[in-house]
C-alpha cells in the first residue's frame, strides 16, 4: 500500500514538470529567438558626417558589428547618435529589453559633394561628367571633352578617395589619332682647292732627284711608264698635267696636280606616320644591311643593321588645341668612304641625321625640332725646306690643298588631328596613271599615256617628275 502511493507521488511530480516546460517554452523562444525574424532596414551614411536614429519604443541595448566603419551615443532611449568614421559597411542591433527591436544594415560612403562642387570650379565645361559614391570607391563615369580635363579629374578624385580607390569609367571625346609630318632638309655644299708642283730629275743611270712626295716616286725601269734607262718614274694618278724636257742623257720632268671641284648634296625626306593617342608608331623606308660579328670560336655570325628613312613617336592628345609628342626621326645611308674590314667582309659606315625629343604643339602646327649649321674649312701646304719660302719662285716648290664644306640642316614636325575619310574619297599617286600604248611609247616617246582611266572623275597629275596625286588647279 505504501509502494502505490510512492508511485502515485512520482507520477503527479513528473506531470507537474511537464506542465512547467510548456508553460515556460513561449518564454525561452523569445529570449532567443533568431535574428532573422527583423526584416534589415537601410541607412546610408557618408563620412564624416553624423544622424539621429529615433525610435517608438526605448531602446535598452545597441549592437555594432565593426566600429571602424560608424560609432554610436545612445542620447536617451528614444534617440542614438550615429557617426560615419570610415568607408564600408556593417550592421547594428537595437534592443528593447529582451527582444530585437530593429537590425539596420548601414553603408557609409566616400563624400563627392565636395568633389563635385571642385570639379564645377575648375571644368565648368565638363557637363557631362557623372561621380558616384559606393563603400568601396568613388567611380568616374559619363564623357569629358580632353585627356588633359580627364587627367585633373583623377588628381582630384584620388584626393577624396585615396590609396587609388578611384573607378575611372569615362569616355574622352574629341579626336585622337593623329598624323605625324616630318620634313628633314639638308643641303650640303663642298669646294675643293688643290695645287701639286714637283720636279723629277734623271741623268742617265747614276743621279736622280724627286723634289715632293705624293705626286710621283722612282721605280724601277721595268715599271716605268716614261723614260728609260736605271731609274724612272711612275706618275700618280693625281697627276693631271706633265711636262719633259730631254737634252742628251739628262731628263727633267714637271708634274702638276691642279683641281677645282664643286659639289651639292640636297636631302629632302617627309616621312608620315597616324598613331592612336598614348600609342606609339615607327616605319622605316629603306634597308637592312649585314654586319658580320666574329665569336670566340672563330665562327662569324651576321647581323643586320637598318639605314634609310624613319619616323618613331607618341602622341598623346592632350585637347582639341593642344597635342604632346615624343617623337624620333631619322634619315641614314651607306657610306663607304668610311667603310671598315672585318674577317675579310667590307661593313660601310653610315652618314645619319637623326633628333629625338618631347614638343608640344596645336593641330597643324609646326616646330624645327633639330638644326644644324656646319662650316669647315680645311688648308694644308706641303713645301720643299728652303725653296719653299722664297717669294714668288717658292710656289714651285709647294703643293696647296683647299677644302671648305658648309652644311644646313633642319628638321620640323608638324601634327595634324584626323579622322577616317571615305576611301572613295582618297586619291593615290597610282590612280590617274595610265600606261603608254604602242603609239604613244616608240613615236612619241611618253612615259605616261594621255587621258584617264576614270573619265568621270576628277583629272589628277603628278606634282613635276615625282611626287604626290594632285588635283588641277582651278
Amino acid at each position: 500500500m505504501y509502494q502505490s502511493e510512492a508511485n502515485r507521488a512520482i507520477r503527479i511530480s513528473m506531470l507537474a514538470a511537464v506542465l512547467f516546460l510548456f508553460s515556460a517554452a513561449p518564454s525561452l523562444a523569445g529570449d532567443y529567438g533568431p535574428p532573422e525574424t527583423q526584416q534589415p532596414r537601410k541607412l546610408h551614411l557618408v563620412t564624416g558626417k553624423s544622424v539621429i536614429l529615433k525610435t517608438e519604443e526605448p531602446v535598452k541595448r545597441v549592437s555594432l558589428a565593426d566600429p571602424a566603419v560608424a560609432s554610436f551615443i545612445l542620447l536617451s532611449p528614444l534617440e542614438i547618435y550615429v557617426t560615419a568614421k570610415a568607408a564600408g559597411t556593417t550592421n547594428m542591433i537595437l534592443w528593447q529589453d529582451s527582444q530585437i527591436a530593429a537590425i539596420y544594415d548601414m553603408e557609409v560612403t566616400y563624400d563627392v559633394s565636395r568633389l563635385k562642387q571642385k570639379i564645377h570650379q575648375l571644368l565648368p565645361d565638363e557637363t557631362q561628367l557623372r561621380v558616384y559614391a559606393t563603400h568601396d570607391s568613388i567611380t568616374l563615369a559619363g564623357r569629358v571633352s580632353s585627356t588633359a580635363s580627364l587627367s585633373q579629374i583623377l588628381s582630384l578624385a584620388e584626393a577624396y578617395a585615396p590609396e587609388g580607390k578611384v573607378r575611372n569609367l569615362t569616355e574622352v571625346g574629341g579626336v585622337h589619332q593623329v598624323m605625324m609630318e616630318v620634313r628633314v632638309a639638308e643641303m650640303n655644299r663642298s669646294v675643293t682647292k688643290r695645287l701639286g708642283i714637283n720636279f723629277n730629275y734623271t741623268r742617265g743611270g747614276e743621279f736622280g732627284v724627286n723634289m715632293l712626295g705624293g705626286l710621283s716616286r722612282l721605280v724601277r725601269p721595268a715599271e716605268a711608264n716614261l723614260g728609260s734607262g736605271p731609274l724612272g718614274f711612275h706618275v700618280s694618278d693625281t697627276v693631271n698635267a706633265l711636262f719633259r724636257f730631254n737634252r742628251g742623257n739628262t731628263t727633267w720632268t714637271g708634274l702638276i696636280d691642279a683641281l677645282k671641284a664643286d659639289g651639292l648634296v640636297k636631302i629632302l625626306a617627309e616621312p608620315t606616320l597616324i598613331a592612336l593617342s598614348g600609342k606609339t608608331a615607327n616605319f622605316l623606308v629603306g634597308g637592312e644591311f649585314p654586319v658580320p660579328v666574329p665569336s670566340g670560336n672563330g665562327d662569324i655570325s651576321i647581323e643586320y643593321k637598318p639605314f634609310g628613312v624613319g619616323l618613331t613617336f607618341t602622341p598623346t592628345v592632350l585637347s582639341d588645341k593642344k597635342i604632346n609628342i615624343d617623337v624620333t626621326p631619322e634619315v641614314s645611308e651607306l657610306d663607304f668612304s668610311n667603310a671598315v674590314q672585318i674577317s675579310g667582309y667590307v661593313v660601310p659606315g653610315l652618314t645619319a641625321r637623326r633628333a629625338s625629343t618631347v614638343i608640344e604643339l596645336a593641330d597643324g602646327q609646326s616646330f624645327a625640332i633639330a638644326g644644324l649649321l656646319k662650316e669647315t674649312v680645311r688648308d694644308a701646304i706641303s713645301k720643299f725646306p728652303g725653296l719653299g719660302d722664297i717669294p714668288i719662285l717658292g710656289m714651285l716648290f709647294r703643293s696647296r690643298e683647299f677644302q671648305k664644306n658648309e652644311t644646313e640642316l633642319v628638321i620640323i614636325a608638324t601634327p595634324h588631328l584626323v579622322k577616317p575619310l571615305d576611301m572613295a574619297n582618297q586619291t593615290l599617286p597610282t590612280d590617274y596613271y595610265r600606261e603608254p600604248d604602242d603609239t604613244e611609247f616608240y613615236l612619241l616617246g611618253l612615259m605616261e599615256g594621255r587621258g584617264g582611266n576614270h573619265p568621270d572623275a576628277f583629272k589628277g597629275k603628278l606634282e613635276g617628275d615625282f611626287g604626290h596625286a594632285m588635283p588641277p588647279s582651278d
